[in-house]
């Protein structure tokens, strides 16, 4: 026989995981203004420059902004995997040499 479901367990649930996820939205809003330099603005400043952003119509402009944005990630991404690889490549010359590296340990 079928258990009948707990709707008030479900949908409590479902209101913590929306939580969840809105203060992760709200953490990493946060973290895009620390990162891109914006945590310098007022918040005025700053809220009337998102107000401007919400209420353009001009589709041009739009696209400028998203293709600026779309660089500053890709730069912190290529930032990012270029520090994770310096230590890789520092460590290719010596791996590339099994020989060398034989004859140091023995």
């Amino acid at each position: 026989m079928r258990r009948p479901r707990d709707y008030d367990a479900e949908m409590k649930l479902l209101a913590e995981k929306a939580k969840a996820l809105q203060d992760r939205k709200l953490r990493e809003l946060g973290q895009l203004v620390t990162a891109t330099g914006a945590d310098a603005l007022g918040a005025d400043v700053l809220a009337g420059v998102l107000v401007a952003a919400v209420a353009t119509t001009d589709m041009l402009q739009r696209e400028e902004w998203r293709t600026a944005g779309a660089a500053f990630f890709l730069r912190g991404k290529l930032a990012t995997s270029a520090a994770k690889d310096t230590p890789r490549r520092a460590k290719a010359p010596s791996s590339a040499q099994p020989a060398a590296g034989t004859e140091g340990a023995g």
